[in-house]
């Protein structure tokens, strides 16, 4: 095992990925002479040259719909989105033209293309630069929707998605771009779709995906003092989302808390929730509780920013609501 940035582990899997298969190339803003707004595509251009690491202008939509019509002739584009809140201007593309396209010419057309970049919050960003995109995407049959936490998650999803037929939205996040953890030295592919458990516990299920499942880990730590052991369920994937990893744990713990960081109306946890009473109700020894941001557009002051997004604090009052 060795240890890698974060931004490195998505910067190895796309090389390795690009000398695998000359198909594969990515485009974007500033990815290439600038080795990527948050340096995630380090070193890629002087291996790989101009026409497979593709700097373009300030226009989502228009290098969004020449990667999906690349994507309808054989090859496999990677799209960088300096932020998915810039992908709002292009969304049309992604959902009625690669979503759909495989449906809509019955069979004749995969589209095997990945959409990547930074979502949610990122420090002093304000209302327009801190949104957060996994339900929103999720939403549409036809797109897979992965959101790692950590570099070993993110290498071995991003090899997946590259290699998958159907588009991947692959959601990062800025203030993780620097984060530390090991992965292994030779290759290896994680699968979409089947969630990790990261924590083992018994005393209630946390779910949870991204960057704000820190916060999850700090609120173990804190309940661990106090003889609580809580089971920590990281995602990874949000559709397909992995409905019986989470079953299973609730029949085990009879408790559940989601942490989001998102809005909580139409939420992931909105979903998971009713997938939970559905199938698990009598498991249950207490409401289910999900954490969310506030719900209002994300402020600029940080003082009001701290109040806005979740917390290990409200993970841990969560959970002990949960266990009175």
């Amino acid at each position: 095992m060795r240890t890698v940035q974060f931004r490195e582990a998505i910067a190895e899997a796309m090389s390795e990925e690009m000398r695998r298969d000359e198909s594969v190339f990515l485009l974007g803003e500033e990815v290439a002479e600038y080795n990527g707004a948050y340096k995630a595509s380090k070193g890629m251009l002087d291996e790989f040259g101009a026409k497979r690491v593709i700097d373009t202008p300030i226009a989502e939509v228009g290098f969004t719909g020449i990667a999906i019509g690349s994507a309808m002739n054989g090859n496999r584009p990677i799209v960088e989105y300096m932020t998915f809140n810039f992908s709002l201007v292009t969304i049309d593309q992604i959902i009625n033209n690669a979503a759909k396209m495989r449906q809509m010419s019955g069979g004749q057309f995969n589209i095997p293309i990945v959409f990547r970049g930074p979502t949610a919050s990122a420090g002093q960003l304000a209302a327009t630069h801190s949104q957060a995109f996994e339900n929103w995407y999720a939403n549409t049959p036809g797109l897979k929707v992965v959101v790692p936490s950590n570099p070993y998650d993110a290498k071995g999803l991003l090899k997946a998605a590259i290699r998958d037929d159907d588009p991947v939205i692959f959601m990062e996040s800025e203030q993780m771009y620097g984060d530390k953890g090991e992965i292994p030295e030779g290759e290896y592919i994680l699968p979409i779709g089947v969630a990790d458990i990261k924590r083992a516990g018994d005393a209630c299920t946390v779910v949870s995906f991204g960057k704000i499942i820190k916060e999850a880990y700090k609120a173990a730590d804190i309940l661990a003092e106090e003889g609580i052991n809580i089971e920590v369920i990281d995602l990874r994937t949000v559709r397909p989302l992995d409905f019986d990893t989470i079953i299973e744990s609730v029949k085990k713990t009879n408790r559940l808390v989601i942490l989001e960081e998102a809005w909580p109306f139409a939420s992931v946890s909105s979903e998971i929730t009713y997938q939970v009473q559905e199938r698990a109700f009598d498991f249950l020894d207490a409401p289910i509780e999900r954490i969310t941001t506030a719900d209002t557009p994300a402020p600029f002051s940080p003082v009001l920013l701290e109040e806005w997004l979740p917390n290990a604090n409200d993970v841990v009052k969560a959970v002990k609501k949960t266990i009175q």
